[in-house]
């Protein structure tokens, strides 16, 4: 059986192909009287666009969102909220020479083995084409958010390129809107632009880290042992196309620290407890503390690349492989939008169980 849902009361069911009529999803579990309309839907979505620039794929595609359901007069029902995106620029010919191969470090032989057959086109449900149908499930998390714990924000940006990594003492929010690399450091995304022309020119391509931060969220959202907070947002992540490694606050640098100074002390604040440090990246236990939760992810460089590469046919044979087409130098760029959506879905799915276990609205204070 294919698993194409996730959450448990805030259940979002993606559907369809890159090269497909259309892609969408499907949110059930959404509380009602929630305003909900396309054009609050449409913002994250433009964020995540294709062919925007000339550091992204040059697929051209709106991605403009139709609600065909779960709404009335501008507002949820509590029903299914079915989002349509249709495609509108696909170019199937681009890839009749992967027809019979497998691109190397791509999903083409492992869904061959598993189903027997696979779409070519793009790469099918392999595609980081689904992942608009997931941002567009993010804008309804985000509004579910608003209403129902105005002080979460979430926000996520480039925060690696290569070996080139931002500088944190050149850290501005406000950066991460004005460059086509979501980077809050003005400065290190010259650098990637300079990188990014020499990758796009050679025909390669190029992996990157994403940071993504929750700020205001309250504590006490998660359950031990098995509903962690921190295990389904690295599940979230990790099922993001080409992510290979999630971290959550100081991650795999904890291996390399003591205890006394991995411990986040915590002393009395006017407003009540105070942390000295987040190596936790807010949550212990699988249960947030009130603290920002820091989520960091890696993903992989495209496979999809003009550098001919060794691979085999579905006859076993040996052979070359090169991919022709319009694929993104560094699809870490357009992550950064798909990591804002899941870690919104997760929290509003845990905000969602955290009510009907307690029974009432977290505040952010303890």
């Amino acid at each position: 059986m294919s698993v194409n849902t996730f959450g448990r009361l805030f259940r979002c069911t993606t559907w369809g192909e890159s090269h497909g009529l259309a892609i969408g999803v499907t949110v059930d579990g959404c509380p009602p009287g929630i305003p909900l309309n396309e054009a609050m839907l449409q913002h994250w979505l433009d964020r995540r666009r294709p062919g925007q620039n000339r550091f992204m794929t040059q697929r051209r595609e709106s991605d403009e969102v139709e609600i065909l359901s779960g709404t009335f007069e501008g507002t949820t029902t509590g029903t299914p909220i079915q989002l349509l995106i249709r495609n509108q620029d696909q170019r199937s010919k681009d890839y009749t020479e992967i027809v019979e191969k497998f691109r190397p470090g791509h999903a083409d032989f492992t869904y061959w083995r598993k189903y027997g057959i696979r779409d070519h086109r793009g790469g099918g449900r392999a595609s980081a084409r689904e992942t608009a149908s997931r941002v567009a499930a993010g804008g309804v998390a985000r509004e579910v958010l608003k209403s129902l714990a105005p002080s979460i924000q979430v926000t996520g940006w480039l925060a690696q390129m290569g070996e080139i990594a931002i500088n944190p003492d050149h850290f501005d929010s406000e950066e991460i809107e004005r460059n086509p690399f979501w980077s809050p450091d003005g400065i290190t995304a010259k650098d990637w632009a300079v990188l990014l022309e020499r990758i796009r020119k050679s025909g390669d391509s190029i992996g990157a880290a994403i940071e993504c931060v929750a700020s205001g969220v309250p504590p006490g959202l998660g359950a031990p042992v098995y509903g962690k907070l921190d295990a389904d947002l690295a599940a979230a992540m990790m099922s993001i196309n080409a992510v290979k490694g999630v971290e959550i606050g100081v991650g795999m640098g904890a291996a390399s620290l003591k205890g006394s100074e991995n411990a986040d002390e915590i002393v009395p604040g006017a407003d009540g407890p105070n942390f000295k440090s987040n190596n936790a990246g807010g949550v212990l236990g699988g249960i947030s503390t009130g603290q920002d939760i820091v989520v960091r992810f890696s993903v992989k460089p495209a496979s999809s690349i003009l550098i001919p590469r060794q691979t085999i046919d579905k006859s076993g044979a040996a052979t070359n492989v090169a991919t022709k087409g319009r694929h993104d130098p560094c699809v870490g760029i357009r992550a950064v939008p798909v990591a804002e959506a899941m870690m919104a879905c997760v929290l509003a799915d845990h905000l969602l169980l955290d009510r009907g276990q307690i029974g009432t609205t977290r505040e952010l204070s303890c």
